[in-house]
This record gives structure tokens, sequence and C-alpha cells, in this order.
């Protein structure tokens, strides 16, 4: 049997701020296998979106163990772990995060050069391309609504055929139809590029299409 993509164990997440230590995660223990899509649901303040940053090495847990194909995250330094996410893990944001001063096309190259991909320019633009977007290329995120800025951020994402793809609220900023669309481009990029998807979303048509459901309350996953 083969190693989970993403394994906690008793994973713990304090965090500082003006009124003292808060407790994010208690005690979370979790895999996730490959090429399977997992939803992170529960109500607002659950520790969600932070579990979700644990796992792609954005930030760091203060107990327990956090490996991530095959990598013990805790072991390694901030700049080992940008040297590790890049082009194996992937992040959409619900801010769609694009670089306001660079178009479509520069977001989704940007990180297949950093990948150090031939032809980076030309393949940003076939995945633009295929996610309907190829007569937005030279538009800046500003001049794309919500909807398309989304879709650029996913062709960004996945551009690099990243192994592990993590999603935090992609629909949340979205009206529902196109919210929709999105769902529906996620999950068809996660197929045609065989990644192992983890999931944070409010949404019951988004978590309902996931192969499993991880529910959080209070910082610890329901049983």
């Amino acid at each position: 049997m083969s190693s989970p993509v993403i394994a906690l164990e008793d994973v713990e997440l304090t965090l500082t701020g003006n009124a003292g230590p808060v407790k994010i995660l208690r005690g979370v223990t979790l895999a996730v296998t490959r090429g399977e899509t997992l939803g992170l649901v529960g109500p607002s303040g659950s520790g969600k979106s932070s579990l979700l940053m644990l796992m792609g090495g954005l930030e760091r847990a203060t107990g327990g163990a956090v490996r991530v194909l095959g990598q013990d995250l805790g072991a390694l330094g901030e700049d080992a772990l940008a040297r590790f996410r890049r082009g194996r893990v992937g992040v959409v944001f619900q801010s769609f995060h694009l670089i306001p001063t660079m178009t479509a096309l520069e977001n989704v190259a940007t990180p297949l050069e950093l990948a150090g991909a031939e032809d980076a320019f030309g393949r940003a633009a076939a995945e633009l391309e295929a996610i309907g977007l190829g007569a937005r290329l030279h538009h800046y995120p500003a001049q794309l609504s919500g909807g398309e800025q989304q879709r650029a951020a996913l062709a960004r994402a996945f551009a690099p055929r990243p192994e592990l793809l993590l999603a935090d609220e992609p629909t949340g900023n979205l009206d529902g139809a196109t919210g929709a669309g999105i769902i529906d481009l996620l999950l068809g990029l996660r197929d045609r590029h065989g990644a192992t998807l983890v999931l944070v979303t409010h949404a019951p048509e988004l978590a309902a299409r996931c192969d499993r459901v991880v529910r959080l309350r209070d910082g610890g996953v329901e049983p």
C-alpha cells in the first residue's frame, strides 16, 4: 500500500496575538490518499483554512508531525519549503491572489518559469485557452471579472502539473452560477491532471462532489 500524500499526526497550532496565545488546531490526525478529493468543512473559525495552510507549508505546526508528499515539513527551513512547493503543490485562494501588474498570461507563466519549465509562455497560453480565456491573455486582473480571475488562478495553480492542489474557498467570492462553473472546471482539471485535491468550502454542492468530507469544529476533527 502506498504512503498517503498527506499524513498529519496529532497536529497542534497555537498563534500568539495581543490577547495572548490562541489554540487554532488541537490534535488533528488525518491522512489523504493519492488521487483523493477531500473536502474540509465546518463553521467559521473552526481551523479549516489554517489546516490547509499547514498542508502547503505556508504555516508551521506548533506540535505534532506534518508529512506531505513524503517530506517532513517541520524539518524544512523557509527556503527549502519554497523549493518543495515549487511545481509540486498548487494553491488557490478565495481572493484569487493574482499579481495586479501582470497580465493573465504572465501570472500563469511565472510559476512555470520558476519551476524551470521550457516554453513557459506557450504552456501558459495553452492552459488559459483550455479554460476559455484565450481572448484574455493580455488582460490585467482588474480587467477580468471575478469568475475570469478565478479561472486564471486555477490555470496558474495547475499549469506546473502539481501532485497536490490546495483550494481555500475557491467559490467563496463568486455568485452561484459563476461558482458552479468554477466547481466544474476545478474538478475537471483534477481529473485531467490526476492531482490530489484538498479544499475548504462552505458550499454544500461542492462538498457533495468530494470523495470524502472531514468536518472541523473548535480546532479538531469531528468523529
